[in-house]
């Protein structure tokens, strides 16, 4: 009994390593909501250019994703997770010590390249890992991982918002601690097997599948991740083939989706929207994204714990029926009740819990879910892309609206775009809960 306890935690702690990776970028988010309101002011940033130094990242995240799956596949996936700690370490230097705007565009959009590896590699190395009956609950680490860096940093930036003088910077300069972790880990944990049998070191993915399951049959799993490797023979033409065309609509529109409903508005402007539009002083705005932190760890755990009791369609219809009541009712209390923050606080915290609950973790599931094996990692990179320009085109056109429309407006807008959304998912999207892949390839083509 002692030795499979061991093996446990010796799985537990090289995926909770890994999952490093969603720490650093759940840090990011938190860092740039709170540093926003002092850069506003230091550099003397319009909507547009404040727009601009948001989404830069995002941009950045789809360059460092589309560079990492072919930097995984040639170097390992330990070296592109070691070389993303090492970046966002520059990164965030060299934005705690920029002078003027050009240095910290520069400095956002290298930290945008190295979480969008980071975030890319980190899931996929667990997911090599781990032993099978234990691959699920470890991939969520990463998860759980990102929804507590970012609490974590709302808590920093509260406290760091009590100084005035220069505290943005300390806000991207301490980014540097969890990417330092992230570099230390790389150094002692093993390579992904799958990844040593891909490039025929055989003997060394043994030595690595016995020190994960110590006693278990590993020639029989070396010679199953064989096998996956060879069937794995999916092309970009497949995909946009007829018998795929389907559920890759499905995945596109699902990315697009997570974003545009306007969730990531609260969690990179929540700071801005608070100060500017509820009558919360600087440090006070800071301080109730603790609170947005706090719930969107929570209703995430939630969100894991029911996803595969309730099912994928529920949980996601959950969430847009939520996220659009709860942005009708924040746009009417900052038409009739404005300058009330601890009210205005309640349904913004509404919108957080949808979304945890339901499209923060059950898009995910679902994409993993819509391809067979031989194609899967194909269309995951093409849905990972369109995520990374959608954020971006929310972050580029949030402010610009608000000025536009409003901000009850622009609320009104996301709820819209949820109504929309739930129509839908409802419509065309099918529950697959307790579904084999195979079941689930099967009725594409019916």
């Amino acid at each position: 009994m002692q030795q499979p306890e061991k093996a446990s935690l010796f799985v537990v702690l090289v995926a909770a390593s890994a999952a490093t990776a969603g720490l650093l970028f759940g840090y990011d988010v938190a860092v740039i909501n709170g540093a926003l309101v002092f850069l506003r002011a230091d550099f003397h940033l319009g909507p547009v250019a404040t727009e601009m130094l948001t989404a830069i990242l995002f941009i950045g995240c789809a360059v460092g994703a589309a560079i990492s799956g072919w930097a995984s596949d040639r170097y390992g996936r330990r070296a592109v997770l070691f070389c993303a700690g090492l970046l966002f370490c520059f990164a965030a230097f060299g934005a705690a010590s920029a002078v003027h705007i050009g240095q910290l565009m520069a400095a956002r959009s290298l930290a945008g390249m190295s979480l969008g590896a980071a975030l890319l590699i980190g899931p996929l190395y667990i997911a090599e890992i781990s032993p099978a009956s234990k691959r699920g609950m470890l991939v969520t680490l990463n998860q759980l991982a990102l929804v507590c860096g970012t609490l974590i940093g709302f808590v920093v930036n509260y406290e760091l918002a009590q100084h005035v003088h220069g505290n943005w910077r300390l806000m991207f300069s301490l980014g540097a601690i969890p990417a330092v972790a992230l570099c230390i880990s790389m150094l002692t944990i093993p390579e992904s097997p799958r990844w040593l049998l891909q490039n025929g070191k055989r003997q060394q993915a043994l030595s690595v599948l016995q020190r994960i399951s110590p006693g278990a049959d590993v020639e029989s799993t070396v010679d199953e991740i064989g096998k996956a490797i060879r069937e794995e023979s999916g092309t970009y033409r497949e995909l946009l083939g007829p018998a795929l065309r389907r559920p890759l609509v499905l995945a596109v529109m699902l990315a697009i989706i997570q974003q545009v409903t306007g969730f990531n508005t609260v969690l990179y402007y929540g700071a801005i929207i608070f100060a500017e539009h509820t009558g919360a002083s600087a440090a006070q705005a800071i301080g109730m994204n603790v609170f947005v932190g706090v719930v969107n760890m929570i209703f995430t755990i939630l969100g894991l714990l029911f996803i595969d009791k309730l099912g994928r369609r529920p949980l996601l219809l959950t969430a847009l029926a939520g996220m659009g009541l709860f942005m009708v009712v924040f746009a009417a209390m900052l038409t009739y009740m404005p300058g009330r923050s601890a009210l205005l606080l309640l349904p913004v915290l509404g919108v957080v819990a949808s979304f945890a609950f339901g499209l923060g973790t059950g898009v995910w599931v679902c994409l993993s879910e819509l391809f067979p094996n031989r194609i899967r990692g194909r269309a995951m990179s093409i849905a990972n892309i369109v995520l990374w320009f959608s954020v971006t085109a929310l972050t580029a056109t949030f402010l610009s609206l608000i000025k536009m429309l409003g901000i009850s407006g622009v609320f009104l807008l996301y709820a819209l775009l949820c109504a929309a959304s739930f129509a839908y998912i409802f419509v065309y999207l099918p529950e697959t809960k307790n579904r084999t892949l195979e079941e689930i390839e099967a009725s594409w083509s019916k």
